[in-house]
This record gives C-alpha cells, sequence and structure tokens, in this order.
C-alpha cells in the first residue's frame, strides 16, 4: 500500500539536481511528481475492476511488474520528457498496491474493524515517507539522481518477490460481470450517488490534497528558498511524516471510543488550524525551516487520522464492490491531489507563500466539507 509514497518521497530529493542535469525548469520536473500521481491514479480505476473479477492477487502482482519497468525506463531516460513518460509507466504498476490493499482489508474486515486495521497499516506505513526521502537524500549525494530510480527498480523487484510468497486470495466472490460495461456503469453510479461515500471521499481528497502541496513544493521551498541541504530535507520531511504516522496510530487506538466522524471533525479541524498558522507566518515573513516543518507535522497528524477512518466509512458498505470502491475513492482522491499539486508548482514565485496559501485552504475546505457532509 506504501508503493506510491515510496516512489514519490524516495525522489524529492533529488529534483533541483534532476532539473539542472536535464536542463529543464522546475515547473517541468515538478511533473515527475504530479503526472505519476496523476497515472496512479487513474490505474487505480483499472485495477480495482480487474480485482473485482480477476482476484486481489494476481492483479498485485501484473502491477508490480510494470513497476519495475517503469524503474528502469527512469534509470535511463535521457531527458526529462521521457524521465516524464517513465515516471507515468511506474504509477500504472504502482497503483495496484494501495487499491489492492485496501480492498483486502475490506473483504477481512467490517467498517470499525477495518478502520482500526488501516490505522495501524498507517502507521507502519508512515515509516516510508520518514524514511524515503532519508534513503533519496543519501543515495543522491553518494551516485547522484539517476541511482535514485535504480533502487525504485530494485525494491519493485523484492515486492514483487515478497508478494508472490506472501500474498494470499481475499476475493472469495469474484465477480464475473465486474468488467462489463454496463455492470461496472451501474456499479460506479451507485458509488457516486451515496452521499456518505461522496462526503468522506471529499475529506479524503481535501486533506491529501493539502499534504501534496507540500509533497510537491517544499523541495524548491526547503532547499532553493532556505538553502537546505538534500540529506537535511530527507530529514524534514522525515518529521511530517512522523506526523502522520502519530494520526494513524491515534485513529487506530480511538476509533472504537470516539467514532469514525468524531475523530474526522478533529483532524480536519487541525489541519485548517496548521494550515492557517503556516500561512500567516509565510505572509509575515518569518520564512523559517521551523516555520514551514512544524505547522505541517501538526497538518500531517490531522491527515493521518483522516485516511483510515474516511476510507473505511467511504467502503464499508460496499463489500461485493470493494475493488471498485477502493479504486473510485483513490482515483478522486489522487486526481485531486494532481492538480493541486500542478497549481501549487504553476504559482510557486521563490518563496514559501503560494505552498502556505495551498496548504491552509485544504485545511479549511476539509473542515468545511465534514461540517457540511449529506448524511443519509
Amino acid at each position: 500500500m506504501a508503493i506510491g509514497s515510496l516512489s514519490i518521497d524516495m525522489a524529492l530529493p533529488s529534483l533541483p539536481a534532476t532539473a539542472g542535469a536535464l536542463g529543464a525548469g522546475p515547473a517541468t520536473v515538478q511533473l515527475t511528481v504530479t503526472l505519476f500521481l496523476a497515472g496512479f491514479a487513474v490505474a487505480q480505476l483499472v485495477h480495482g475492476p480487474l480485482s473485482d473479477r480477476m482476484g486481489r492477487r494476481r492483479v498485485l502482482l501484473g502491477g508490480l511488474v510494470v513497476y519495475v519497468l517503469g524503474g528502469l525506463a527512469c534509470w535511463a531516460a535521457p531527458s526529462a520528457r521521457l524521465l516524464i513518460a517513465g515516471r507515468v509507466l511506474q504509477a500504472l504498476g504502482a497503483g495496484s498496491g494501495p487499491v489492492v490493499g485496501r480492498a483486502v482489508v475490506r473483504d477481512l474486515y467490517e467498517p470499525a474493524q477495518a478502520a482500526r486495521v488501516l490505522g495501524y497499516m498507517g502507521t507502519a506505513m508512515a515509516l516510508t515517507p520518514i524514511l524515503a526521502p532519508i534513503v533519496g537524500g543519501f543515495v543522491h549525494m553518494a551516485f547522484g539522481w539517476r541511482a535514485v530510480y535504480l533502487v525504485l527498480a530494485a525494491c519493485g523487484v523484492t515486492f514483487l518477490a515478497l508478494a508472490t510468497l506472501i500474498v494470499p486470495e481475499t476475493n472469495r466472490r469474484q465477480d464475473p460481470d465486474a468488467l462489463r460495461p454496463g455492470h461496472l456503469g451501474t456499479n460506479v453510479a451507485d458509488l457516486l450517488r451515496d452521499p456518505e461515500f461522496l462526503g468522506y471521499t471529499l475529506v479524503v481528497a481535501l486533506m491529501f490534497g493539502g499534504q501534496f502541496a507540500f509533497i510537491s513544493g517544499s523541495a524548491f521551498v526547503l532547499i532553493e528558498v532556505l538553502h537546505v541541504a538534500p540529506d537535511v530535507y530527507g530529514l524534514c520531511f522525515g518529521l511530517v511524516a512522523f506526523g502522520i504516522m502519530t494520526g494513524s496510530f491515534l485513529a487506530a487506538r480511538l476509533t472504537p471510543r470516539a467514532g469514525i466522524d468524531r475523530l474526522i471533525a478533529v483532524a480536519t479541524c487541525l489541519g485548517a488550524g496548521a494550515g492557517c498558522v503556516m500561512a500567516a507566518l509565510a505572509w509575515s515573513g518569518t520564512w523559517t525551516v521551523a516555520a514551514v516543518v512544524g505547522p505541517m507535522y501538526a497538518f500531517a497528524v490531522g491527515v493521518g487520522i483522516v485516511l483510515p477512518t474516511a476510507i473505511a466509512g467511504a467502503i464499508g458498505p460496499f463489500p461485493r464492490t470493494a475493488g471498485l470502491a477502493s479504486a473510485v475513492l483513490g482515483f478522486l482522491q489522487l486526481t485531486a491531489a494532481s492538480a493541486y499539486g500542478i497549481l501549487v508548482g504553476r504559482l510557486y514565485d521563490g518563496t514559501p507563500i503560494p505552498m502556505a496559501a495551498a496548504i491552509a485552504a485544504a485545511g479549511l475546505a476539509a473542515a468545511g466539507a465534514h461540517r457540511l457532509r449529506p448524511r443519509p
């Protein structure tokens, strides 16, 4: 489930150097992140229904093969355009990971238990964004930016071997009509007409959009504006990722007592407040590492709480089409985040202000969306 985070975060410390080596501008190189996320989103729409039809295991293994090929293409890319194409191919394979992972959890657990399981999984998964940029920074400093993509391909080979040995088939009710256009369209329409599904998905998309504004913009803000070294940037990013781990752990522990909606309300308010603090500091001219990383840590705690609880709430009512529900949720979440990341990249003006404003806006919108979410 963490393969997308691994693929994005390990490459972040190398973005400025990649731009210089390939003769591309910051906005162009940021497309290796935003278009990866867009491809990642589209891939889930394919892998989700496929896993409902063919089973979770085969879809996961096939996706990992494509992921390895994409990583090798990035390693060998001679231009920014081909690097972006390799990242899209990598994303198409990586999309199988989270959509199949969430569907497996729904195959095995009811919504309340699923929120706890996803919370504990999120706690462990948060190690990836903590370690990936640190490893990426050290690999970049030692061997250059191309070596980062070679390491990602090697990770894909490892995941493929482990999945082959360990992952069982959990879809015991495979739907032979899952890929039939009429049947698929009816199932998608049922999802998009459900107010609970849409409400939870919107909150997930907005909070993740704020997190992705930091993911896509922080390398340029911290390295270029605040003059942080790439390996130190990895440590700063790891601290923010630790916020996601903290939030996921709190979600797993508190869901049985507080309930899904109460936790989401607290988390979105925390995200809104933290984003506003970051924006106020940026607009006041307080351009320091602490002024960026401190509020972002608090925002990330909110993200860590929202993701497992809102995802469980969204896909819980759809046990027979868990793969499709997981895919549609992931597609909407990642498409919104990709668009948000592109916007932040285009508005980058050499200051922390656009990124901070985008994070604040996402937090405020998420808090409002949950408060106004229609209840059946």
